[in-house]
């Protein structure tokens, strides 16, 4: 039996789509399951850019039905893995949707102000996921839910999460230092570290705003006084104002 997700059969409309071929433009027609095709115009070959293997991060028979893939889609396995975080995320999160939904705003800031910035997309969406993957364990252990637990627990559940994904080494080294001072900038911060804090501060404005109302010259001085990035205040500004 095929997977119903690549099985033809069970495809809706949308499986077969076009793509415009990064060298020079012209469509290239593409069903939903193919790795990569090459551009009638020009011969360049390139990966499916709508390629999803979501399905991956959970399914038990993942490995027979994916196989083998070529090298040019291996080199996308940390788009995979953010999306795996962000399963894991939810499942540690359980029906916790206030949380869950916050994290996921988070990582759609964080994905835009870092695109803008150039910074490392994997690094910086897993740490967005799982910037406040702590606060469970804070409130089990300290009642309360305050930056400093959170950044004390947060590490080794992050840690765990993405040893499981079999994420490399650097890559759970860096998350795991901004899960764990994610409130608390030091004095020099890499660029992944200030795209995750902008998104976090847009998502906290923006429910503070729903909640209690905040003026706008007060969002505006904080932008002006907080934010590390050009593109966090230009997001925010967006978002907010």
């Amino acid at each position: 039996m095929k997977c119903p997700g690549q099985d033809t059969q069970y495809w809706k409309p949308g499986a077969i789509y076009e793509v415009a071929c990064p060298e020079c433009g012209a469509q290239v027609e593409f069903f939903k399951d193919d790795t990569a095709r090459k551009c009638p115009h020009c011969q360049h070959r390139f990966v499916n850019p709508n390629m999803d293997f979501g399905c991956a991060a959970y399914c038990q028979f993942a490995e027979q039905c994916i196989g083998t893939l070529p090298e040019e889609f291996l080199l996308k396995a940390d788009d995979l893995l953010k999306d795996r975080v962000a399963i894991e995320m939810k499942r540690y999160f359980k029906g916790d949707f206030k949380r869950i939904g916050h994290a996921t705003r988070v990582a759609r800031y964080a994905e835009r102000i870092g695109r803008a910035e150039g910074s490392n997309p994997a690094v910086v969406l897993c740490a967005a996921y799982l910037h406040d993957i702590g606060i469970v364990q804070a409130e089990k252990k300290h009642g309360s839910s305050a930056a400093t637990y959170q950044e004390q627990e947060g590490p080794p559940v992050a840690r765990e999460i993405l040893e499981k994904l079999g994420a490399k080494p650097p890559l759970v080294d860096e998350v795991c230092d901004i899960v764990g001072h994610h409130h608390h900038p030091r004095d020099e911060e890499t660029l992944n570290f200030k795209v995750l804090y902008d998104a976090d501060w847009i998502a906290n404005l923006e429910e503070a705003k729903k909640k209690k109302g905040l003026a706008p010259e007060k969002i505006e001085s904080i932008i002006a006084e907080r934010f590390f990035t050009a593109a966090g205040r230009e997001e925010a500004r967006k978002t907010l104002l």
